[in-house]
């Protein structure tokens, strides 16, 4: 079974208001208070002086577990929003392998779901090693395979830094290691929803995106916890996506599901930090205590650009 064998996050320290950057990105006054009041996003953290490069290793160095096992690693995942991040010939992921010592592994970018290419990088790498293992290419006396899921973005146009009316989008990353059986923060379901319709080239509406998100959201929770023989009640812990604080106080009505119960405090000082908040929050829950071994619960994450692609996926702690 597909597991979260470790975690680990990283964010730079520097920070900007939502007021510092309003100018930079053309925001009005009442623009700048929906943000603040409604949305509940104050700052966000961007640091033009740390290199893609360097925001990927931050949190590959927080990694502690992958310290002298990277022969173990056979695959590495980027999972990030954009398809494009860097100008040729720059390649960030195989400096990034080379500087851990993991040019031995198949590495690869997962971008195909913005900012829910996160979770489907984790599933991916979960079906490769499970694959592997069951075509028997393993050595049955060396330890077992690992993938690392990686993630992070720069800030760098005005569309990697702002949804408008939505959300406003921060830097930082994160490092998984995944195996395909391991004890601890079992996968047990994932459910992922993908919807051409909200393509905007052809035309929807940003008011009708935003009308169905959370029904279309609420399905894919509700699906995962079907898949895994759960109901709402049994969750721990929701951890969500940052996209803004009002759009969890309405899920959680729309859920019937307590607002205490899903992690936002990252919302405020951090923004939306494309495909690395799930584990941005699970590295805070983790901190402060708030999963205990057994506990179940569901990371939720929207991915929007051509199309749209909501998912959940339910662990156990």
């Amino acid at each position: 079974m597909t597991a979260l064998d470790a975690v680990a996050a990283y964010q730079p320290a520097a920070r900007l208001t939502v007021e510092d950057v309003a100018e930079t990105l053309g925001l009005t006054e009442m623009e700048v208070k929906l943000f603040r009041r409604f949305h509940g996003l104050g700052a966000v953290c961007v640091d033009p002086s740390i290199s893609l490069t360097d925001l990927l290793l931050g949190a590959a160095a927080a990694l502690e577990p992958l310290r002298g096992q990277e022969h173990r690693v056979r695959y590495v995942l980027w999972a990030r929003a954009f398809p494009t991040v860097a100008p040729h010939p720059l390649n960030p992921l195989a400096e990034v392998c080379r500087l851990l010592g993991l040019e031995h592994a198949l590495a690869f970018a997962v971008t195909q779901q913005s900012c829910a290419s996160s979770l489907l990088a984790i599933d991916l790498a979960g079906r490769l090693l499970a694959a592997d293992a069951a075509a028997g290419t393993a050595d049955p006396d060396a330890a077992e395979p690992l993938a690392l899921v990686l993630t992070g973005e720069k800030a760098f146009t005005r569309d990697a830094q702002l949804l408008p009316g939505m959300s406003l989008f921060s830097e930082g990353s994160s490092a998984c290691l995944v195996s395909a059986t391991g004890a601890r923060d079992r996968l047990l379901a994932y459910a992922c929803s993908q919807r051409g319709e909200f393509d905007t080239a052809g035309g929807v509406s940003a008011e009708e995106f935003q009308r169905q998100y959370r029904p279309l959201l609420a399905e894919v929770i509700h699906q995962a916890l079907a898949e895994a023989g759960l109901t709402l009640a049994d969750l721990r812990l929701i951890l969500p996506h940052n996209v803004n604080l009002v759009t969890w106080q309405r899920m959680c009505r729309l859920l019937g599901f307590p607002v205490d119960k899903v992690l936002l405090d990252n919302i405020a000082g951090n923004g939306h930090v494309f495909c690395a908040d799930a584990f941005l929050n699970y590295q805070t829950a983790c901190q402060r205590g708030m999963l205990q071994t057994g506990d179940r619960y569901l990371v939720a994450s929207v991915g929007a650009g051509h199309g749209a692609t909501f998912a959940a996926m339910v662990f156990e702690h």
